[in-house]
């Protein structure tokens, strides 16, 4: 096992696609199992992609990917600044609460913030924003679709772990809203330190009023979710293709359904679930790898034997979550963040039920630790993706982007020092957690 992950972060290092070198590293175990069939690599990846309770992801995409052609992004946009936009920093402030608002619609960090830099990238230029602190806000502020239901990041772990993805989905709301009001601070500080002014007069309760009833079905979406999900109207995976049809019906109401803007959507589908499947099928086959030699079983057994003292036990629970935490952190600086929720999910769920950390709570703050290497040199995705659209340099979106980054890390150890943060709703909603 040990050579496949050599060869694997090797191939990652000469610059090799992440999802082939995940392929070709769990090949070399089975090359070096002669008791394993070679039919078994292939075997493998297709019956990972048949698992039933992945079928969210694929609705979930084509859900998201409907919804913003169908004109729902415009109007959140309005709404958004409408309500932020008499705030000093305002178009900063909107960028935060648009963040907020799409991660109920979208599920995709990168997605979001790519859609965020191109819709509201050019006025904030010319309104005397530096490059470097869109792309930053931009990208920090797509992060908050990760935590927002549904999050795909959450639906992965959900599924591969057997954890509840409702309760999951819950918990994520607190964090996105500590999140959010942390950012929209944050901004306020640099707006009024850099002289960013507000974008308009404060709003009247008739513009926020007819700002709201015209996004209203978008901001309802998660609520939906949630209540489908805890009254048992659908499964996991039943709800995702009830919001396919919940998206139809809102590009319906608002007259912006067309065979075009669907045939756009469904194409964009294909593309973001392929490369998602792909990855989900490549990494069942290193995963059998790391089953068959029981590595989350010796992991779970050694952190058992660590915690049997009464006297440390909590002391070395807290820590031992701390470390793992820390070692997310530095691992999302080489891998994206679904790579690691497919890799470490199996390793790590059994670790934290052998710690006695409830699973919903560990899944919110391991799928949001994660995340942040999104946003991270020298890997992250949603970095490159909002400094191509800006135009600038990674240099300079890192000297403008590093309170976010403070600001972000702040909220995650709070979550790591506060569960409730995580806890209350699905204990209120679904009464406990895992």
């Amino acid at each position: 096992m040990l050579l496949s992950f050599a060869v694997f972060l090797l191939l990652l290092l000469l610059g090799m696609p992440v999802v082939f070198a995940i392929g070709i590293g769990g090949l070399v175990f089975f090359l070096t199992q002669p008791g394993l069939q070679l039919t078994m690599p292939v075997q493998l990846a297709l019956a990972e992609t048949q698992n039933f309770s992945l079928l969210a992801i694929p609705t979930f995409i084509l859900a998201s990917n409907l919804m913003n052609e169908l004109g729902v992004t415009r109007r959140l946009l309005r709404f958004a600044h409408v309500a932020t936009g008499f705030m000093r920093g305002g178009l900063a402030q909107v960028s935060v609460l648009l963040g907020f608002l799409m991660g109920g619609v979208s599920g995709s960090a990168i997605a979001d913030a790519s859609m965020q830099a191109r819709l509201l990238g050019p006025e904030m230029v010319r309104r005397g924003y530096s490059r470097g602190f869109i792309a930053a806000l931009q990208g920090f502020s797509g992060l908050l679709a990760v935590a927002i239901p549904p999050s795909i990041g959450l639906i992965l772990y959900g599924s591969i772990g057997q954890v509840s993805i409702g309760q999951l989905f819950a918990g994520g709301i607190g964090v996105g809203v500590l999140l959010a009001a942390v950012y929209m601070l944050t901004v306020a500080l640099l707006a009024r330190s850099r002289g960013y002014l507000p974008e308009a007069a404060p709003p009247t309760a008739k513009e926020v009023g007819a700002a709201l009833r015209e996004s209203f079905f978008a901001v309802l979406f998660p609520f939906l979710l949630l209540a489908a999900l805890r009254f048992g109207v659908f499964v996991p995976s039943e709800v995702g293709a009830a919001a396919v049809v919940y998206a139809l019906l809102v590009g319906l109401i608002y007259r912006e359904l067309s065979l075009e803007r669907v045939n756009r959507a469904l194409a964009h589908s294909v593309r973001d679930v392929g490369m998602v499947a792909l990855l989900i099928a490549m990494a069942a086959v290193l995963g059998y790898g790391m089953k068959w030699e029981m590595f989350p079983q010796q992991v779970s057994a050694f952190l058992l034997e660590a915690v049997q003292n009464p006297q440390v036990a909590l002391l070395l629970i807290l820590l031992a979550l701390l470390l793992i935490l820390l070692a997310l952190l530095v691992l999302g600086t080489v891998l994206d963040s679904t790579v690691m929720i497919i890799l470490l999910t199996p390793i790590l769920v059994p670790a934290a039920k052998a710690l006695g950390i409830d699973l919903v709570y560990f899944g919110v703050l391991m799928v949001m630790t994660c995340a942040v290497g999104l946003l991270t040199p020298p890997v992250g995705l949603s970095m490159y993706s909002v400094c191509s659209v800006m135009g600038c340099s990674i240099g300079e979106y890192v000297r403008e982007g590093w309170p976010l980054l403070v600001a972000t890390l702040l909220v995650l150890l709070l979550v790591y020092l506060f569960p409730g943060v995580v806890l209350f709703l699905p204990r209120l909603l679904f009464g406990g957690g895992v």
